[in-house]
């Protein structure tokens, strides 16, 4: 739960629009209080075990997660993957370079 704390403080104080928190969904009740108390939007979903992933922060960034509308982030287009990871403030030279790696492997399959 610090890194979950930690998340949080990140993105009130602005440096971050979007967050992507993975946890146990035993700490479910806890992390919707705590979003709630603070009125961040959020969005979670299961996924494979005892964990859930949790996307909170601004309006707008949320709304894009669930018009993606995709339970597990291994269903994501290279595309929405690209996307989710420049919304995440991820390095946009290596979002790239992991979109071209994708693209690549995708032309080799099909």
């Amino acid at each position: 739960m610090e890194v979950f704390v930690h998340h949080i403080y990140e993105y009130e104080k602005g440096l971050r629009n979007l967050v992507l928190h993975t946890a146990e969904k035993e700490n479910l009740k806890m992390i919707i209080n705590k979003l709630r108390n603070r009125k961040i939007n959020y969005e979670i979903y299961e996924i494979e075990g005892n964990r859930i992933n949790i996307f909170f922060g601004a309006q707008e960034c949320i709304e894009v997660i669930r018009s993606i509308g995709k339970q597990s982030l291994t269903e994501y287009t290279s595309e929405e993957d690209f996307i989710l990871g420049i919304m995440l403030g991820y390095d946009r030279r290596r979002q790239c370079e992991r979109y071209l790696t994708f693209k690549q492997k995708n032309k080799k399959t099909a």
